[in-house]
């Protein structure tokens, strides 16, 4: 009995330990340096360095179209760097926002290693950046895509905006595992929760949740299920046809009426 107790505890501790080694590798995918720029499609912007509490040096653009609705903080998924994001965010400025976005640790020109923890310490830079830098009378909207959900929520947690706009996105991590037996299992020992429900159970803000009904990546149902953890005001958009990594929204019409409709809610709300 105490050999299998022992054998189970040397198990226990290997899968432990490859389960730590694992997880960043398995949840962040990023890419080096930078190709492409705003201004490559037209839109003007500025780049700048923000510090982290910890050292880190986080690469940011701010998107300033000729005129601005509302001011969005993006958080962008777990794959590349701002550089792939580029046609996104430029098609956000040219719907009337400025854009500030940028790079977690680790990832296009920002130093650093990505985990879990440093992102969210990478969120808590640019709120500091954006207070301090960015006052604004206009609304504030967090938009966070795939992961970028997460640490999105995570930054309204800690600085509730004027909504927040949560894009493909999941209640936990372990929701996104949970087809996988395996992944299930090793699951079990990460440290790593990406807690976006969590997160936002006690944010006042009202959110709009897009999704894609074709989306083979973060599947439709976990869209849903994040819908259905929030609290408060809360509008659904389904986007037939939508995949996980559309430069462009599938149904562009639908996706920006549903946007344009938030947006003018939580802007008549600023104004009383």
């Amino acid at each position: 009995m105490l050999r299998v107790v022992i054998s189970l505890l040397v198990i226990g501790v290997g899968l432990l330990l490859l389960v730590r080694w694992l997880e960043p590798r398995l949840a962040f995918f990023p890419s080096a340096g930078e190709t492409t720029t705003p201004a490559d499609y037209g839109v003007p912007y500025a780049p700048s360095t923000i510090t982290t509490a910890d050292g880190e040096r986080l690469h940011a653009w701010l998107l300033k179209p000729t005129a601005s609705r509302a001011l969005v903080v993006y958080f962008h998924g777990n794959g590349g760097n701002l550089s792939i994001w580029a046609p996104i965010l430029s098609d956000l400025a040219r719907h009337g926002f400025d854009v500030l976005a940028f790079d977690y640790r680790g990832y296009g020109v920002s130093t650093g290693r990505p985990t879990e923890s440093g992102v969210y310490r990478d969120a808590d830079a640019i709120l500091d950046h954006l207070s301090a830098a960015l006052p604004t009378a206009r609304p504030i909207v967090y938009w966070g895509r795939s992961l970028g959900t997460a640490v999105a929520a995570y930054a309204a947690s800690r600085r509730p905006p004027d909504g927040i706009i949560l894009e493909a996105g999941f209640p936990e991590a372990r929701s996104v595992v949970r087809s996988s037996p395996l992944l299930a299992l090793l699951s079990v020992f990460s440290s790593y929760r990406f807690a976006t429900a969590e997160w936002l159970d006690r944010v006042p803000s009202p959110a709009l949740v897009l999704h894609g009904e074709a989306d083979q990546v973060i599947p439709f149902a976990l869209g849903q299920a994040l819908f259905s953890r929030l609290n408060g005001e809360k509008t659904f958009v389904a986007i037939p046809g939508g995949d996980h990594n559309d430069v462009r929204p599938a149904n562009e019409q639908r996706y920006w009426n549903a946007v344009d409709i938030f947006i003018r809610g939580i802007t008549d709300r600023t104004k009383t």
